[in-house]
């Protein structure tokens, strides 16, 4: 009887092997222009360091280490450029094929059947298995509403000439696979020339990256901010959002999804802190927003009438077809017979115009005038709705599959807007406004002076009073000019593009009331506020309250039922925009709730915000009679200290009954280029992000989470922030000892934003933004805002309940709680990318020595008991063990991380001890940028 065989088993060693094999060709490729550019004895140099490193790293090689040290100091300065830079580009190398490996297993696990965790396919499986119809997943659609949110911060600090190099090795990778594949299937006749020939290629992009600065000499504006997130649009969300709802509509068959994923985007409206935004950014931003949705729409119509050279004398088109082909202005006889390219030809020259109109530009072909513009989108969309409909009344829908029906969506997706620009500004920003407003109207000469309600009262005698307050050719002052401009660009702004091109207006540090009313008076002031607020008052813009530390998230109840409860304020939601739900959008920041008490005081005070908020708008709809629809808005960052982390994970592990279909997040700095740079990894991001709400919002919500679980939480988020601000906030020198021992001062000088790093010219962690903050810390590898505290929370829970008792509920939580288990799992990911003995190197910076030994060993053995917690609650001893891909991703690059940190340190050290020579402020720079790459999520 022959044997059974059976197959191999798959090795992680057999997964990893083309990875590695990229990874060791892009490092060969890179060794050969390095000793090509720089000669042999540079090459040598750099091998050297690379092999201790390697050794020092993967086989405790404690000879390795300190051979290492000595070798990185005795660098001079030009040897230590010339080492970060070859270090720096293979992290950034080391990305590109790590991402080529992502999309590789992915269609490795897709031809085997394997449905993973955060795909549609796992979505639809859940469903079922939930008893959840295709008719409830098409109506939670209809009424859904999920955007991604790409925000200008100071962490993104790539230039676009080396995004766009990146992005043809990125290709010319993914096209050696498919000649792999080729060889695989049996037809490699011509495959070593064409491997070759893919070889040469990426050496000859390596040599322009190599010859490319990495760095900017000017300041980033915000148009090259503008230009910058742009190009994600180009590579990855008008080709892959269309796929997307394409495969959503392929498994709810009968089922027509309608647009509810949408972009939306700061750059250009987000003045909070940044004197560089004003009208005209406004203008600027969604005049190239236009720009690049429309160019998008002519290239598409071009080619469709490449594609549709049908003929009338073969087959007649419907009459409205006919009649859209006899509307064309083109009269050419050759195409007298074919409708479609007649009606495309026309379709291009309305496009063209309306490009003209819009935004100054000019079509690149012509085959008639421009003329006609569009007046809409939804205009546009009718006439390739009457084409579509023609060529299924044909029996040509094959013809509309491939271009003609993604186009379609496009348009409805992207508008002639092509995302939703939001206005952002501070709370105290608004008020100084208004209070020149109602100073020069005489209303109120100390409008600041007053107290809460006296300023709830007169504004709404303001919104009462059909009357603007504006004085024609009083003195206001330039913040008030400016503040009046912005309101009236939106205005001017959203009749040119549609309504769906700015829709928000977001208030930072919202802290009361009468910050929600300030900015119904400014609409009011700009013609977006029509009627009174005691009659028929409508407002164009949603004002959105952004609750931001934990003091400002535990008021965000009490701020939006007193608001809701003014006379007119419920009306005024309800009559909605038109076409709109009564819609309500709060944000919640991440970043400087977790600056202000630590990450785990943090996150608990974002989720009793969000259970809250939710029941709290229950109560509003029933007092109303009609639903008022709640939609948060979370302020993620890079980092897990800024909210960071898997989206699909933190959309799971929101409070029951908050999705609800609706979710809104931001997506900031390198985190950006690292989600939506490959336009495969990007639809997987946008694929995630439709998943988790769907199964957040119709999967059965899992049991209520047990009191005891709420009361032990509670006890934590008190005692971390105790331990968190007795360090940052409360230990004397501890500012000192931050902008001493990380390269905050450095990364202040950097060209990578258009805001300044800090809030106010002081070193106060108070006035330092978020950002700078996290990506500091992250700079030094102990990422210090992702964890710090936790080990001593759980210590006071252990002497207070007793430590058997307190670890019992505390794995109990871990294994029924997802809130508590994806704040663990991101904790255990931070943990796995800190390096105690990389982050004691920058230690060693603080001159100061008491300072330095008493905060190192407060970070140290609070490192030390956060470690142990884990441990402990998780079952795991090692980090990561529950994310094996992710530990092997570390393992490969990390060696080759640690010398841009020696050198950072080294060269920090000889520039603030006076060698201020431009070769070491470079060198510095460039290993910030090196160890951003390497790292992914540092800000």
């Amino acid at each position: 009887m022959p044997r059974t065989r059976t197959a191999p088993r798959t090795t992680d060693a057999d997964k990893d092997r083309p990875l590695i094999e990229d990874i060791r060709l892009l490092g060969r490729l890179l060794g050969d222009v390095i000793r090509t550019q720089e000669g042999e004895q540079t090459y040598a140099l750099i091998e050297q360091i690379r092999l201790l490193s390697v050794a020092y790293r993967r086989q405790a090689d404690e000879s390795a280490g300190r051979r290492l040290k000595r070798l990185l100091q005795s660098l001079s300065d030009d040897q230590a450029v010339s080492v970060i830079r070859a270090f720096t580009y293979f992290s950034h190398l080391a990305n590109l094929a790590e991402d080529r490996h992502h999309v590789r297993r992915r269609a490795v696990h897709a031809r085997a059947g394997h449905v993973q965790p955060g795909s549609l396919a796992h979505t639809w499986q859940r469903l079922r298995r939930a008893g959840v119809a295709a008719e409830t997943i098409a109506l939670t659609l209809a009424g859904a509403h999920v955007s991604p949110v790409l925000t200008a911060h100071p962490t993104e600090v790539q230039r676009k000439s080396v995004l766009d190099a990146e992005r043809d090795i990125a290709r010319l990778l993914a096209e050696r696979d498919h000649l792999r594949a080729l060889a695989a299937a049996g037809d490699d006749h011509h495959l070593p020339r064409e491997l070759a020939a893919n070889e040469a290629l990426l050496g000859a992009r390596i040599t322009q990256l190599w010859h490319t600065r990495l760095l900017r000499y000017s300041k980033l504006t915000v148009a090259d901010e503008i230009e910058n997130a742009l190009a994600y649009y180009r590579t990855t969300f008008l080709g892959e959002i269309p796929r997307l709802y394409e495969d959503l509509e392929h498994a709810l068959p009968g089922h027509t999804v309608p647009p509810f994923l949408r972009m939306g985007q700061w750059i250009g409206g987000d003045r909070d802190g940044n004197p560089n935004v004003n009208a005209d950014t406004l203008r600027l931003a969604l005049r190239q927003q236009a720009d690049v949705a429309l160019r998008h729409y002519l290239t598409e119509i071009h080619h469709l009438g490449a594609e549709l050279s049908l003929s009338a004398m073969l087959r007649p088109v419907t009459p409205a077809m006919q009649a859209l082909a006899e509307r064309s202005p083109d009269t050419n006889p050759h195409r007298a017979d074919e409708p479609y390219r007649r009606a495309l030809i026309g379709i291009y020259a309305r496009l063209a115009a309306t490009l003209r109109e819009l935004t100054g530009g000019e079509a690149t072909r012509h085959a008639v005038a421009p003329q006609d513009p569009y007046p809409s989108a939804e205009a546009l969309w009718e006439d390739l709705r009457v084409i579509d409909e023609s060529l299924h009344a044909q029996g040509c829908a094959a013809l509309a599959q491939p271009r003609l029906r993604p186009l379609m969506r496009a348009v409805q997706v992207f508008g002639f807007h092509l995302a939703t620009l939001d206005l952002r500004q501070s709370s105290d920003q608004h008020e100084r406004a208004v209070a020149d407003l109602l100073a020069h109207a005489r209303l109120e000469p100390h409008y600041s002076a007053l107290d809460e309600a006296a300023k709830q009262a007169l504004l709404l005698r303001v919104l009462n009073d059909a009357r603007p307050l504006h004085v024609p050719g009083a003195a206001y002052d330039a913040h008030t000019r400016s503040e009046l401009a912005i309101f009236a660009a939106a205005r001017e702004l959203r009749e040119r593009y549609g309504s769906a091109s700015i829709r928000h207006a977001i208030i930072s540090h919202t802290e009361s009331v009468s910050d929600l009313l300030e900015v119904l008076v400014l609409q009011k002031e700009a013609g977006l506020l029509r009627g009174t607020l005691d009659h028929d008052a409508r407002a164009d813009l949603i004002v959105v309250p952004l609750f931001e530390t934990i003091d400002d998230l535990r008021h965000a109840v009490g701020i939006l039922e007193g608001f809701y409860h003014l006379p007119g304020i419920a009306a005024l939601v309800l009559r909605g925009q038109p076409g709109q739900y009564h819609e309500q959008d709060v944000m919640l920041g991440y970043s400087d709730s977790n600056k202000d008490g630590g990450i785990f005081a943090s996150n608990w005070a974002l989720y009793q915000a969000e259970t809250a908020l939710a029941a709290l708008f229950d109560r509003l709809s029933q007092e109303v009679g009609t639903p008022i629809r709640l939609r948060l808005f979370h302020g993620r960052g890079g980092t897990v200290g800024r909210g960071g982390g898997p989206s699909y994970e933190a959309i799971l592990a929101q409070p029951a009954g908050t999705v609800r279909g609706q979710i809104r997040l931001t997506e900031q700095g390198e985190v950006i280029g690292s989600k939506y740079a490959n336009p495969d990894i990007g639809r997987r991001n946008l694929e995630t992000l439709v998943a988790a709400t769907l199964e957040a919002t119709l999967l059965p919500p899992p049991k209520p989470v047990p009191a005891r679980f709420v009361r032990v939480a509670q006890t934590l988020a008190q005692a971390s922030l105790r331990a968190y601000r007795a360090l940052v906030y409360e230990t004397p020198g501890f500012a000192d000892y931050f902008f001493q021992a990380t390269p905050i001062r450095e990364i202040a000088e950097l060209n990578i934003g258009s805001r300044p790093a800090s809030r106010k010219a002081t070193q106060r962690i108070e006035d330092l933004r978020a950002i700078p903050w996290s990506f500091s810390w992250g700079q030094c590898r102990i990422s210090l805002p992702g964890w710090y505290g936790f080990g001593s929370a759980v210590q006071a829970l252990c002497d207070a309940q007793g430590a058997e008792a307190a670890w019992s509920v505390l794995q109990e939580m871990h294994q029924r709680w997802a809130f508590f288990r994806t704040l663990l799992s991101n904790m255990d990911m931070v943990l796995a990318k800190s390096d105690l003995s990389l982050a004691r190197r920058y230690a060693e910076l603080v001159p100061h020595a008491r300072l330095r030994r008493t905060i190192w060993a407060a970070i140290e053995a609070e490192w030390q008991r956060t470690h142990e917690a884990l441990t402990r609650i998780t079952g795991q001893a090692e980090r990561l063990a529950h994310n094996p891909a992710l530990a092997r991703s570390i393992a490969h690059r990390f060696p080759y991380i640690d010398p841009l940190h020696h050198l950072q340190v080294e060269l920090i050290r000889r520039y603030r001890a006076g060698n201020q020579a431009e070769k070491v402020k470079r060198g510095i720079h460039l290993s910030i940028n090196g160890i951003a790459a390497g790292l992914r999520n540092t800000g």
